[in-house]
């Protein structure tokens, strides 16, 4: 590879980490072509992009960047995968847990995970991350949450027959 194809390669990754807030490390050593294909066409299914590339781009492509990404330094060993998401950051790690249980495998495995420039490490942290909610589920819960005083009310006043008497009545029998 020339000097001037890992130029063009690390100012894709800077790209691809700018413009994606969410990005996982993974390592697939040891799946067999078929089971890569697989993983890969999962990914795409999902909305997530995958690709391999070598530890010495993704490097200089995070060092080249704003923020810290030092600690992702012990994750860039050996084969690294990198899955990419706009949006949903837990979307990689359902990926990588939906692909783990049709395979009935450990593979691949979460070498790290950048979330909206937060670093987990490890495999251990793979679980959590697929539990995050996302950002539309989160404001669904708060507009949930904030409308159900007022549905409260509603259905007291249709209850009630409409008129403040009926409301308060409505209203005291609930809290009884």
């Amino acid at each position: 590879m020339t000097r001037q194809e890992k130029a063009t390669i690390i100012d894709e990754l800077k790209d691809k980490f700018t413009k994606n807030g969410h990005f996982y490390i993974t390592d697939a050593s040891g799946l067999s072509v078929a089971q890569i294909n697989a993983f890969r066409r999962l990914c795409f299914e999902k909305g997530v992009e995958y690709r391999v590339f070598k530890n010495t781009l993704i490097k200089k492509a995070l060092d080249d960047m704003e923020g810290d990404f030092s600690p992702l330094d012990e994750a860039l060993k050996g084969t690294s995968g990198v899955m990419f998401v706009e949006e949903t950051a837990n979307l990689p790690a359902k990926v990588l847990t939906e692909y783990r249980k049709k395979q009935g495998g450990e593979k691949p495995l979460l070498k790290a995970a950048s979330i909206e420039s937060d670093i987990f490490l490890g495999e251990d942290n793979l679980k959590m991350l697929s539990e995050l909610k996302s950002k539309n589920e989160l404001l669904g819960e708060v507009i949930g949450l904030l409308q159900s005083p007022v549905e409260n009310v509603v259905s007291a006043l249709q209850s009630g027959k409409g008129t403040i008497g009926g409301l308060v009545k409505a209203l005291a029998e609930r809290e009884n």
